[in-house]
């Protein structure tokens, strides 16, 4: 199932990266594949504020309300226009809308929510669309283990800031560093009840499918095993890919295929929703080889060649495999 409006595009600054062509580009990607005719596409309901509630704060809610309202800045990166509170209940209710129906599904949103924090916007981000679809899973739906994958170019700070105290969720992000926000260090593990909770793999610029891909299957999915999910959610970025104007990574679609696969292995629902992606090109290429295997859609591989990862790069991400081993083993062992 893909949840998608029309209304995600009034949400719009044409000189903005994060604008609606994005969604436009992939959209009209699916449907001329004829990847539309195949997957059930419905519309979300907006999220109610209760909802917000469970992750932000009320001061952040009413000032998201009132400079949507006018149209303005929420901090130097992330924009709102009169139609912005609409749309971001909208993009929070996208993916309320894939938990509560079960089984997979892509949740085509804007704005993006990853970088959200409870009580400020940041990084282009109003509400954190999946913290918050966490949060409801757990309160409301009598889930009890819910596994975050991020694998965003950027780090998701306000969803590792949301839960980095509890143990209901483990949270794993794969993301380059150094690079926007400056958080997710590996030693960055959690706290308190939540301590072990928190996996971060910060990769080099020219880290690409190689070892971006052992880092995932070597560290992330074992201990994602041990944790047993119930529900799997996804941060899902798309500016790792190498044509992407906004990262340094060198993944290709190939690499979002196989992030598919490796999430079904753990036997849960897997509900995606799109976070970043800036090439108008590449964002549709990599999202529909993320939904082939999601939906059992079969697409066709090899439509961009592959691109050498950076030798250093090889070395530094060996590197910080082991050292997150050793940091993480006290918690999940070595997988």
């Amino acid at each position: 199932m893909i949840i998608y409006t029309d209304r995600y595009l009034v949400h719009d600054l044409p000189t903005h990266p994060e604008n609606a062509q994005r969604l436009k580009a992939i959209m009209a990607f699916l449907e001329k594949d004829g990847f539309l005719d195949k997957v059930r596409v419905v519309e979300p309901l907006a999220a109610g504020e209760e909802e917000i509630l469970k992750v932000h704060t009320r001061g952040h809610l009413a000032r998201v309300r009132e400079v949507s309202a006018a149209g303005g800045m929420l901090d130097p990166d992330t924009y709102t226009t009169p139609q912005s509170y609409e749309v971001a209940l909208l993009a929070v209710g996208g993916v309320l809308r894939g938990i509560r129906e079960g089984g997979n599904s892509f949740a085509l949103v804007r704005p993006p929510g990853h970088h959200a924090e409870g009580d400020r916007a940041m990084g282009f981000c109003l509400f954190n669309n999946v913290a918050i679809g966490a949060m409801y899973a757990l309160e409301e739906m009598g889930i009890k283990r819910v596994f975050i994958l991020d694998y965003d170019v950027h780090h998701g700070n306000g969803t590792q800031r949301a839960f980095y105290s509890d143990p209901r969720v483990l949270y794993a992000s794969l993301h380059q560093a150094p690079l926007y926000p400056g958080t997710g260090r590996m030693e960055e593990v959690g706290a308190g009840e939540g301590e072990g909770f928190n996996i971060n793999v910060p990769l080099p610029p020219g880290t690409g499918d190689k070892s971006y891909l052992r880092a995932l299957e070597e560290v992330v999915i074992p201990m994602a095993a041990q944790f047993k999910p119930e529900l799997i959610l996804c941060s899902a970025g798309y500016d790792g890919h190498h044509r992407d104007p906004l990262g340094g990574l060198l993944l290709t679609a190939e690499a979002y295929r196989r992030i598919s696969e490796l999430l079904l292995t753990l036997r849960a629902p897997v509900v995606m929703a799109l976070e970043g992606g800036y090439s108008l090109e590449a964002l549709p290429l990599a999202v529909e080889a993320a939904m082939g295997p999601l939906f059992g859609i079969e697409v066709p591989r090899g439509k961009e060649g592959a691109v050498e990862e950076s030798p250093g790069a090889t070395r530094v991400v060996e590197e910080r495999i082991e050292t997150l081993r050793r940091i993480l083993a006290p918690y999940w062992g070595k997988g």
